[in-house]
């Protein structure tokens, strides 16, 4: 059934194209610029369709994504002249990534490129007179931003208990990419930072945070290997 109803849409989306072509060589209408988005929208539907049909299919939303981003590319670069084309490629990617973790809450990774994704749609969106600095600085923050979030998320622990805990190892990268990102923050606000200061500071702030989160591992590793274990009855 599932073979057929995918058939069926094929077929539909075949006959379409092929009637878009036809008028075009027969000059009833210019459908030449419509044939690459619409190729790109059914192949994105048909991975979506895949996506919703089954859970196990969560791998789907990335290329339908990836599919539907194109063709909003290349449907606002014919009406815009490729302003804010490539941004929806990003979005529609970040959707994408965002909807694997939805769909599967394991797939914490998926999380990583979602925010990677929708940052740089922010930075392809930024006009030409913010480009440099505030480019970067829109870069760090918004990757600071994702593991930020990423150190929300519960994730369950591989033991016998099945019990969830939030990570701390995305804070380390967090930490370092908001010092970079608020020092160009601080840089494109004109406030003389000198580049030969700033990243051996990040440096030595990194360092600080390793050996912060260092301690704090084998702190808590000690004082579960200290714990006493229940008494026996």
């Amino acid at each position: 059934m599932k073979s057929a109803n995918a058939s069926i849409t094929a077929g539909v989306v075949l006959i379409v194209l092929g009637g878009l072509l036809l008028l075009d060589r027969f000059g009833v209408m210019d459908t030449a610029a419509f044939v690459a988005p619409l190729i790109f929208a059914s192949v994105g539907v048909l991975f979506l369709s895949l996506f919703v049909r089954r859970r196990e299919n969560w791998w789907a939303a990335i290329p339908g994504s990836v599919f539907l981003g194109l063709a909003a590319v290349t449907t606002a670069t014919q009406l815009t002249g490729g302003a804010w084309g490539a941004a929806f490629l990003f979005l529609f990617m970040g959707a994408g990534f965002g909807a694997v973790f939805v769909r599967e809450r394991g797939n914490w990774w998926a999380l990583i490129p979602s925010g990677v994704m929708f940052t740089l749609a922010v930075i392809v969106a930024l006009p030409q007179e913010l480009q440099g600095t505030p480019t970067a600085a829109v870069l760090f923050l918004g990757l600071a931003a994702t593991f930020g979030v990423l150190s929300l998320i519960p994730v369950r622990v591989e033991d016998a208990s099945g019990h969830t805990e939030r990570m701390k190892w995305p804070l380390i990268p967090a930490g370092i990419l908001a010092v970079m990102g608020l020092i160009f923050v601080l840089q494109a606000m004109a406030v003389l930072i000198a580049a030969d200061f700033a990243f051996p500071a990040v440096m030595i702030l990194a360092g600080l945070a390793l050996m912060v989160y260092a301690f704090r591992s084998h702190r808590g590793g000690g004082q579960k290997a200290h714990s006493p274990g229940p008494r026996a009855g």
